[in-house]
């Protein structure tokens, strides 16, 4: 699958875009690029003070276009062919 990071994320890992083989769900795929890229990903998604039982991560991932928090979270299931975008999340006033 094709794994797009933006903003802050992108610098993070060091790079735009990955290919990713292998990964079952949207959680092992955040473990996947802290072990191989930067811890502080997985840091930044999963352990800040914002995420609950309603917001599993501090951010947004898109799978093909759809949000995980409307699809099944960290347990949403990954293919081969599909394209995930990692956002930081968004600030403002």
């Amino acid at each position: 699958m094709k794994v797009r990071f933006y903003a802050t994320f992108r610098e993070l890992v060091g790079k735009k875009e990955i290919e990713v083989h292998g990964v079952r769900t949207v959680g092992d795929l955040i473990e996947f690029i802290s072990k191989h890229y930067n811890p502080a990903v997985g840091e930044q998604l999963l352990e800040s003070p914002r995420v609950d039982d309603k917001k599993p991560i501090d951010g947004m991932i898109l799978v093909n276009g759809h949000n995980i928090l409307h699809l099944r979270g960290l347990n949403t299931e990954l293919r081969d062919d599909d394209v995930v975008y990692i956002f930081p999340p968004a600030g403002g006033g």
